[in-house]
């Protein structure tokens, strides 16, 4: 088994303990708590951290030396049993979301598009935007980072590889492409900073949507017409994986005329949107999370709330918009600004 890679002296030798004094859900008497907290994780022992943490990853963007805090965290609590979620709940969204099998070889050709398990969204590629995109779909393809929610590195182990071969032999190694542009954050953070993290190899190159619309609005720049509109996002919780790309999607706004309105819960300080705490079952938590959100992106004066995450889109769509913003993908922002 691959360990995840992590250097305790790093640890040891850090003076500010980012990863746990920046948590927005913790809260430590000072800097000493939160060292003695962090030593137990490092050294296997229990720690109230591993109960009380709501597997939001920003601990791993937090972290100033790539030091893996997160991937850690989960790998403690699946060795010491502490399942952030109830027993049956996991038992039954592993069974769900384990690959049904049902994948066939299929000739592609560039850009392909990875659409992971959302199949409903192939919609989206579309336009001049995806001009000639290939698409795949399906659980025989999904990424599985969703288990670093549910304390199950070990399923990551066992099903990222696979998932990965299923991409290679049914559609990339035939078709003689390289490259796979991931719709979503999850795919993309599971091709780059988990794989890493975990000693998993990845023999294509993962290419993120943001990196892929903004060298096509380039392209085709003289369809754009700018939408002169003021947006919130929602950032969600496996951006905190590829940080880098979030500049990239303010590149993507600008070029669109979509002005990102300053939140208080957004880029490093962003919030879950509530849809892992209500999967976790813990409701009160969830209510409070879809509040502030609510709140705080009303006090902009934005018309449309901007998502990248269809987990997240789900959470808080139809609340958004009985708030009367406009709850929309970037991708289909982005079409809009071309006209489609």
């Amino acid at each position: 088994m691959n360990r995840i890679k992590f250097n305790p002296d790093l640890c040891v030798a850090c003076e500010t303990v980012d990863c746990l004094m920046k948590c927005q859900y913790l809260s430590f008497t000072g800097i000493e708590e939160a060292k003695a907290e962090k030593l137990k994780i490092n050294e296997g022992k229990d720690s109230r951290v591993l109960h009380e943490c709501l597997t939001c990853y920003a601990c791993q963007e937090y972290c100033p030396y790539g030091n893996n805090p997160f991937f850690l965290l989960v790998e403690r609590q699946e060795e010491l049993g502490i399942l952030p979620a109830p027993s049956p709940i996991i038992k039954e969204q592993l069974k769900m979301m384990d690959a049904k099998g049902k994948i066939t070889k299929q000739t592609v050709h560039a850009p392909v598009v990875d659409m992971c398990a959302f199949p409903m969204l192939t919609g989206c590629i579309r336009g001049k935007l995806f001009e000639g995109a290939s698409v795949f779909s399906g659980t025989d393809v999904f990424c599985n980072i969703m288990w670093l929610h549910f304390a199950k590195n070990s399923v990551i182990r066992e099903r990222v590889p696979r998932m990965i071969d299923n991409i290679m032999s049914y559609f990339l190694t035939d078709s003689g492409v390289n490259e796979l542009i991931c719709f979503h954050d999850e795919c993309y953070g599971t091709y780059t900073s988990l794989a890493k993290g975990f000693g998993i190899q990845v023999p294509f190159t993962p290419i993120h949507l943001f990196d892929y619309i903004n060298r096509r609005l380039d392209e085709i720049a003289d369809r754009i017409k700018p939408l002169n509109v003021k947006i919130v996002y929602q950032r969600p919780c496996s951006n905190r994986l590829c940080p880098q790309t979030d500049t990239v999607l303010d590149e993507i706004f600008k070029k669109i005329g979509a002005e990102r309105a300053p939140r208080k819960y957004d880029r490093q300080t962003a919030l879950c949107c509530g849809g892992v705490p209500r999967a976790h079952q813990q409701d009160d938590l969830a209510d409070s999370l879809v509040e502030k959100n609510i709140n705080d992106m009303l006090t902009t004066g934005a018309t449309y709330c901007v998502f990248n995450c269809p987990f997240c889109m789900a959470t808080l769509g139809e609340e958004v918009a009985q708030h009367g913003l406009m709850p929309i993908l970037v991708s289909d922002l982005v079409q809009t600004a071309l006209g489609e």
